[in-house]
């Protein structure tokens, strides 16, 4: 049977609201939970290791695979993080090459712990070269997988944007010298422009305008300082304000 996820972008919406006030990498591991449970994954997951090597996660995975995949050292074999590390579009782990020995260990105890048969990672680009990803598991059939994908996959990739900035922001990371502040419209704008999607489409993907699109455009270049549209997107991307 087929899983009823519901409104996905309104969870999303829900959860970056509330995340907004959060001030501790718990508070925001709570709200990270209740996507979870709202979009109906299994796991869903943000990791980051910053400049002095420790590891930044937020997410729902139990501690005893957490554990478990320190204790193993499955950082240095683990597909999905060399894939997050080299790329910038999400990738599915199905397509991902598991053939090492020790990668084939690492899925067959993901599973064992529960994991969800099915992955999807999205790499996360930050200011000053800062990578990290987040990372949605669901257990169930291929259908249910193509259908979850469907449904949540531009919501998730909006999600990990927003959350990657917040933990900067308590961990102390966040560049402000730069700071700018954009609005969510101006950010949807020069994101779906960044994915390569034509400004018609935008303009249906937010319900508005062609005209009020421009408006936004011109709004976010301005306060980028930038001199056209490509050159507001490439300082969005440098300032972590969104993902490509």
């Amino acid at each position: 049977m087929l899983l009823e996820i519901l409104s996905p972008d309104d969870a999303v919406a829900a959860a970056i609201e509330d995340m907004d006030g959060a001030r501790s990498i718990p508070e925001l591991e709570t709200r990270i939970a209740q996507v979870r449970d709202e979009i109906r994954a299994t796991h869903l997951l943000y990791h980051w290791v910053n400049t002095g090597g420790e590891l930044v996660g937020a997410g729902t995975y139990t501690h005893a695979w957490r554990a478990h995949y320190m204790a193993e050292n499955f950082q240095a074999v683990d597909p999905v993080i060399r894939a997050a590390s080299q790329g910038f579009h999400a990738f599915e782990w199905a397509h991902l090459d598991w053939s090492g020995k020790r990668a084939q260990k690492l899925a067959a105890d993901a599973q064992r712990f529960s994991l969800g048969n099915n992955g999807l990672t999205i790499p996360i680009h930050g200011p000053r070269a800062q990578f990290a990803h987040l990372t949605v598991t669901l257990e169930g059939s291929q259908e249910d997988w193509d259908l979850f994908k469907d449904r949540t996959g531009r919501a998730l990739i909006l999600l990990g944007h927003f959350v990657n900035r917040k933990v900067l922001e308590v961990c102390g990371y966040l560049d402000t010298s730069e700071e700018v502040s954009l609005s969510p419209r101006e950010t949807d704008a020069l994101k779906y422009l960044a994915m390569g999607i034509s400004r018609a489409r935008v303009a249906d993907q937010l319900g508005i305008s062609e005209h009020t699109l421009r408006v936004y455009i011109e709004s976010a270049r301005h306060k980028l300082g930038a001199a056209n549209t490509t050159g507001a997107i490439a300082k969005a991307v440098r300032l972590g304000l969104i993902l490509t």
